[in-house]
């Protein structure tokens, strides 16, 4: 039976994992769980539950600069930032649609210190950056119980070696985070995007391509394939029974309608263009950022893959061409950098065809997002490190977590 253990101060924490050391006991991190079902699944009898440690610690909006306590729902750092005119840049996705959880009222779920510990980032990312990149500074407790600090509440901090960064995507594998300051942004004025309507895969990426190194700051750029966008909410998107590419602007209205309307004259020569507006634009945003576009069948086992992104489209064929009939769906965003792609449960084919046709077409990323317990727990679900960079993480979790008692195994056997 599993023991949860729920501290709600950052000295509580270091306790707790003193304890853990003394006794050998692994530990799981967890905040809401929204995310726990990515990697490796844990065998671990006892959880830490950071949830209790929540709050807004500081915010000021005239410094864009917002501090909390690791366990602070996301939807409470919304609401804060929406009354203020400002957002968190990157789009934190909502996945619960993905990994098969129930809706509810927020948007995004989770805490924070899950958002940071995971790196996950929306369609802005290839514009803004991901979530490390507004990671100002950290607290935390190390897998030694020792409590730590890197970083402040400044965008110029020189305090010594950014562990903000090292956390961010560590899947709390190497510390608890308690305390986190993060960059925002003001909200734009106007969103529209622009769509084109027809074009391939392999068209689109070109056309995606073409839109972000235009002058008309481009804030994110996807790709629908024809089934993909049938199921879209938007009626422009279903009911045009062909693929769809979308370009986002965003801005003072002025500036955003003139960018929109010279995409749409420029990209005119790849097929019909339309442009969204208003709910409609922010929905398909949405629907992209939270891959819900390829959630169904729940069944299926679905990959993200971080690619060049002019190879998007020739990864996803040569997928298609090792592994015939197994691809069931697939969405391009990031300008083609990002793939996500939905397969025929078959685990142990597909891991060899996936990160083969990754490796294959300029390299990158290939993660298991989605899987059963069973396909999870045999399949590494994070891609392979290269020889180097492997014995470096492994010199990492040693140094911060030796006896190995935070979340063994999640993102690599051994580790």
């Amino acid at each position: 039976m599993t023991q949860t253990y729920r501290p709600d101060t950052p000295e509580q924490v270091a306790e707790l994992i003193t304890w853990a050391v003394a006794e050998a006991t692994p530990l799981d991190l967890i905040g809401h769980g929204t995310k726990a079902d990515i990697g490796r699944p844990s065998n671990t009898a006892h959880r830490l539950d950071l949830s209790g440690i929540a709050g807004i610690v500081d915010y000021a909006p005239n410094e864009l600069v917002m501090t909390a306590r690791a366990g602070t729902p996301l939807s409470e750092i919304r609401t804060a930032l929406d009354e203020a005119g400002q957002m968190l840049a990157f789009e934190p996705p909502d996945w619960r649609a993905l990994l098969g959880q129930p809706d509810g009222p927020d948007d995004p779920p989770g805490t924070l210190g899950g958002l940071v510990a995971t790196n996950l980032s929306g369609p802005r990312r290839l514009s803004a950056g991901a979530a490390r990149d507004h990671v100002l500074g950290v607290q935390g407790v190390s897998g030694r119980g020792e409590p730590f600090k890197s970083g402040g509440r400044v965008v110029k901090n020189v305090t010594g070696f950014d562990l903000s960064k090292l956390m961010t995507g560590s899947f709390g594998t190497l510390a608890a985070l308690t305390e986190l300051s993060l960059k925002v942004v003001p909200r734009p004025e106007e969103t529209r995007t622009v769509l084109i309507h027809g074009a391939t895969d392999p068209a689109a990426m070109e056309v995606m391509s073409l839109g972000l190194r235009s002058p008309h700051e481009v804030s994110g750029a996807c790709h629908l394939p024809a089934d993909v966008a049938a199921r879209s909410a938007v009626p422009g998107i279903r009911e045009a029974a062909r693929g769809v590419t979308a370009l986002r602007v965003e801005g003072p209205e002025p500036s955003v309608v003139w960018r929109r309307d010279a995409l749409r004259n420029e990209l005119a020569g790849w097929g019909p263009t339309d442009a969204l507006d208003g709910p409609d634009s922010a929905t398909l945003w949405r629907e992209v950022r939270d891959a819900r576009l390829i959630a169904d069948p729940p069944e299926a086992q679905v990959w993200r893959l971080s690619v060049p992104p002019m190879s998007g489209a020739r990864v996803v064929r040569a997928v298609e061409q090792a592994a015939p009939g197994a691809v069931l769906s697939v969405l391009f965003d990031w300008g083609g950098g990002l793939v996500w792609l939905a397969l025929a449960p078959a685990p142990d084919a597909h891991v060899s065809a996936v990160r083969a046709a990754v490796e294959h077409h300029g390299g990158g990323h290939a993660t298991l997002i989605r899987a059963g317990r069973d396909a999870r727990a045999r399949a590494a679900g994070f891609h392979p490190s290269p020889p180097a960079l492997e014995a470096l993480s492994r010199r990492v979790k040693e140094s911060f977590d030796p006896a190995g008692i935070l979340g063994p195994g999640r993102m690599a056997e051994g580790r």
